[in-house]
């Protein structure tokens, strides 16, 4: 599986291959059960991680207890709170296992000690951190102020993997809407024609 990291940071064009051979010795793989947590809200966040295999969601819970998903990662995405990581604070969010999940984490020190050995390292984050944007504001162009039919046909469209690989009540809370009205626009738009 860590050919998966390595293969990633040669897609990526930031890194050499001698550091890459470098940097793969501070990821150590950790294997998560469905359910199980990478971070958790209220902890500090120590980790950064990649995900070779599965699946994770990012939530916080609101008052009424419930949680509100902020984004799904998948195979080939790095995972964690960034400001918090950086600040080294606690989590604002908790990051959790949807699927069995290997997933290769760096810890807070080991980070640090790689950015000051392999100075590269700061074009890989900074691409993670703009494609981090760009979801965000993907998120919001195409998901804020829709109605629920108008949100599930996008999924439908353009995020096919969300509707393969989240639960219908896991991609309610990431829509803003109840499940109960996402399942009904799935009915909308899945019903049979009648002749």
């Amino acid at each position: 599986m860590a050919d998966v990291l390595e293969n990633y940071l040669l897609s990526n064009g930031k890194l050499l291959a001698e550091e890459i051979k470098f940097s793969l010795q501070f990821f150590k793989s950790i294997r998560l059960k469905k359910g199980d947590f990478f971070i958790r809200e209220d902890e500090v966040c120590s980790y950064i991680g990649f995900v070779a295999n599965g699946a994770v969601k990012a939530y916080a819970i609101d008052k009424e207890g419930k949680e509100n998903i902020t984004c799904f990662k998948f195979e080939n995405e790095f995972v964690t709170s960034f400001q918090e990581f950086v600040a080294q604070e606690k989590s604002r969010r908790s990051i959790r296992a949807i699927e069995d999940s290997i997933i290769y984490r760096i810890s807070y020190l080991d980070y640090h000690h790689l950015l000051s050995q392999v100075t590269a390292w700061n074009d890989v984050i900074k691409s993670v951190m703009e494609q981090e944007y760009i979801q965000k504001e993907h998120y919001l162009l195409n998901y804020n102020n829709k109605s629920v039919v108008d949100k599930y046909l996008h999924v439908l469209s353009n995020e096919v993997m969300l509707v393969q690989r989240v639960t219908t009540q896991d991609l309610a809370s990431y829509l803003g809407v109840t499940q109960r009205s996402l399942t009904r626009a799935k009915g909308q738009i899945h019903k049979p024609s009648v002749l």
